[in-house]
């Protein structure tokens, strides 16, 4: 991680300097605002540690300044002690987080690390969407709110390799379409892909559908059949809702996860497959473990790799984005009106991104003009009061920013010059809030 410390003091460049340089950054000072630009513009930084306080140019232009020619950069204010007011101005500019004087280095070290770990899960996601664009593939996972830039990250990092990953999340999440995306993006994309729906399947004819059968094994079985280990030779299997598997069955899905071989009912033979498993469920299955309803043994086979995937709930931000998308899929010419989309945002969607999907299909055709407003959304989205009991504090905070955004933008007839200085910002820091965000002029 390549770091810029802005400060006029050399005591302080030189311990925070030295400080960093020993947990293994690359870490370069400069004495003033315009010595940092200078640097800013000659060599890629990550991160920039500012000084608020500096006699050429404070540190509210500076971060303007940088975040001007490039709103990615990551940016850490050190003001005064107590200045809240300061601090609260410099989030605004798009600082992602400040410090107090006199710096407290653990505390530092802690905020540069989280930093870190959210640009490499930018890297990863934006590595797999390039992929998925490059590549045309057949899925499409739409969204930038942190959760699913996680996700993208865990696939970019466990589709390559063989392990065994349990995906987990509310129904209509998208379970699956992380199970393709796993399989796209994998040395076995040319192989099938299967999928077993397990609650679909009675208890009866388990073994055959997961193993196959032999010709006579039991009552109706005429001829021989492969079950799905066997479609699944060479590619991956996606055994969904894991948490329905019968109890009995359990012991034998692990014994052929293990030995990576199957025996067909009936059969005598044991038969070789090369078959990388994914599980989903909507289910707690450790919670399971504890009830004895699930073997643990099993649980420990499937969560070799963990992908969880957070509600629509908890990631709003992406409920912009979505719109557009499925508008898009639906070749719809409507748009939903501003009053429209932000009851829709504030609806907390129990049935996740397949409700939303559900309530677009419903609304265009049902609206009476291209313009969807309040009165064309089902009523119980247009009536919703409820609170959003599944919001965190920074899930809170995006959607007060994005609502100041929009509420400039309108005010100014959309005229991104104007809006941008009616809220203090600069036109390109604006646009990076937009983009983020999800908010683009023809939603309006």
């Amino acid at each position: 991680m390549h770091i810029l410390i802005v400060d006029d003091e050399q005591l302080q460049r030189d311990l925070l300097q030295g400080f960093l340089n020993k947990q293994g950054f690359y870490v370069e000072s400069a004495a003033n605002g315009r010595q940092a630009l200078k640097l800013f513009m000659d060599r890629p930084f990550d991160l920039v540690l500012l000084d608020h306080r500096m006699p050429d140019m404070n540190g509210d232009e500076v971060l303007e300044k940088i975040k001007a020619t490039n709103p990615l950069i990551r940016a850490i204010m050190i003001t005064a002690f107590g200045a809240v007011d300061t601090a609260v101005r410099v989030m605004q500019l798009g600082a992602d987080d400040f410090l107090e004087k006199p710096v407290d280095l653990e505390e530092l070290l802690t905020k540069i690390r989280a930093l870190e770990e959210e640009i490499l899960i930018q890297d990863d996601a934006g590595k797999v969407e390039e992929t998925i664009s490059l590549d045309q593939l057949p899925v499409r996972m739409v969204g930038n709110s942190k959760g699913m830039r996680e996700v993208l990250s865990i696939i970019a990092r466990a589709a390559p390799a063989p392990w065994t990953v349990l995906i987990r999340g509310e129904t209509g999440t998208g379970k699956e379409l992380v199970a393709r995306l796993l399989h796209l993006l994998s040395p076995k994309k040319d192989g099938p892909f299967i999928e077993l729906n397990c609650a679909a399947v009675p208890e009866a004819l388990f073994e055959s559908e997961l193993f196959g059968h032999e010709k006579g094994a039991f009552t109706g079985a005429d001829n021989r059949r492969r079950g799905v280990f066997e479609q699944a030779s060479g590619g991956t299997l996606l055994l969904d809702e894991i948490g329905e598997l019968p109890r009995a069955m359990q012991p034998k899905l692990l014994r052929a996860l293990q030995e990576s071989t199957i025996t067909r009912v009936g059969g005598e033979r044991e038969l070789a497959v090369d078959v990388r498993i994914v599980a989903a469920t909507n289910r707690d299955l450790r919670k399971m473990v504890e009830k004895g309803r699930f073997r643990e043994d099993l649980y420990f086979r499937l969560n070799v790799i963990e992908v969880e995937i957070p509600p629509l709930c908890k990631r709003k931000e992406d409920i912009g984005p979505l719109v557009d998308f499925f508008l898009e899929k639906f070749d719809a010419s409507a748009d939903f009106d501003s009053r429209a989309l932000h009851q829709l945002t504030k609806y907390n969607f129990p049935g996740n991104v397949r409700e939303l999907e559900h309530i677009i299909q419903r609304t265009i055709t049902l609206a009476r003009s291209s313009t969807i407003g309040l009165r064309d959304l089902p009523p119980e989205v247009r009536n919703y009061r409820g609170r959003e009991i599944c919001t965190d504090l920074n899930q809170r905070l995006a959607e007060v920013e994005r609502q100041m955004l929009l509420d400039a933008l309108e005010s100014n007839d959309w005229i991104q010059t104007r809006a941008a200085e009616s809220l203090g910002i600069s036109e390109r820091v604006l646009r990076y809030k937009m983009d983020k965000a999800g908010i683009s002029k023809k939603q309006h």
